[in-house]
């Protein structure tokens, strides 16, 4: 079942009109010489303890910013948090996992608040596609250093990700790991849920239309990325970045099971497209189509069916990084 929260009903700033979207940017930009107050915004269900965040709020009040948390409700999204608060506030930190993050991805395009995160999360594969460490504390020393980048993000019918959306086995995977797993396992609970879908998985049929081309394909599962890292530790493609322009796609396109374990430990390298049975491709825009509805996962939250149309939205979103 699709989760329930539609893409936050942002200011259309966040789908296209690039001059206010400047204007903005431009008004972070003398607010943040002026002052530093941040916006803190973290997931009551993460899977970190409260020990954890004030550690890291001290870090952050010690490097001279004033924090203030606000919380999400059913009827307001982390996006439109961002949005409606954005002038108040010279920076947005997001204290989750990915899904958190994709929550609030609109409200960071819309008022160019830079991100910070706090990976408090599962997987917390952005945090590791950033080379953000998994320790919050460790995480909210890089934003007080205030080092940022701008970094990609894709889209799917209108739906912001930040890491990747799937379609096939990884969007089951998303309809069953519930949060109780999650929370009890970790990262080990993708596992147990995998390999149960796994044994009763089939191929579907696809057709894929991207750089003038539509191509039919058989496939247990199609991937669309914008990073590197995503699903507890697998990698997208091994040279990605989430800072390239470039959208990764790969077709498992394995007529067993068995196949499939036997490409895992590539699928953890990201060289699983140099196998005859994975499709592999980048490219900017993308379609895929299938003969039933299909739901699309996007960093871990169904958002959205096929047909799906996927595009790079570069430099999108900037992030507060570690020295590289």
């Amino acid at each position: 079942m699709l989760d329930a929260r539609d893409q936050p009903a942002v200011p259309a700033t966040a789908t296209g009109n690039t001059v206010l979207t400047d204007v903005i940017h431009q008004k972070r930009a003398v607010q943040k010489a002026e002052s530093a107050r941040a916006m803190l915004i973290v997931n009551p269900r993460a899977r970190r303890g409260t020990g954890s965040i004030l550690a890291a709020k001290q870090v952050l009040a010690n490097a001279g910013i004033e924090i203030e948390e606000m919380a999400t409700s059913k009827n307001e999204s982390a996006s439109d948090l961002i949005a409606r608060n954005a002038d108040h506030f010279d920076m947005a930190i997001v204290g989750g996992g990915d899904g958190t993050l994709n929550n609030a991805a609109a409200g960071l395009v819309y008022s160019g608040l830079p991100l910070g995160v706090l990976p408090l999360g599962t997987a917390n594969d952005f945090a590791r596609t950033m080379g953000i460490p998994p320790d919050p504390v460790q995480a909210a020393e890089i934003i007080a250093a205030g080092r940022e980048t701008a970094v990609d993000l894709g889209e799917v019918n209108g739906h912001l990700f930040f890491n990747v959306a799937s379609i096939g086995f990884s969007a089951e995977l998303a309809a069953e790991l519930t949060e109780h797993a999650k929370k009890r396992w970790g990262t080990l609970g993708y596992g147990i849920v995998a390999a149960r879908i796994l044994m009763r998985s089939r191929l579907f049929t696809a057709y894929v239309e991207h750089d003038d081309t539509i191509e039919k394909i058989r496939t247990m599962q199609v991937s669309v990325g914008n990073g590197r890292h995503y699903g507890g530790g697998m990698t997208v493609e091994e040279t990605a970045t989430a800072e390239d322009g470039w959208l990764d796609l790969y077709s498992l396109e394995v007529d067993h099971w068995w196949r499939l374990l036997r490409l895992l430990p590539s699928l953890r390298k990201g060289t699983q497209g140099q196998w005859d049975d994975v499709r592999a491709f980048k490219t900017t825009e993308v379609t895929i189509r299938t003969k039933q509805p299909r739901p699309v996962n996007t960093d871990g939250e169904l958002v959205t069916w096929t047909p799906a149309h996927f595009r790079i939205r570069p430099k999108s979103v900037r992030v507060f990084v570690p020295k590289r």
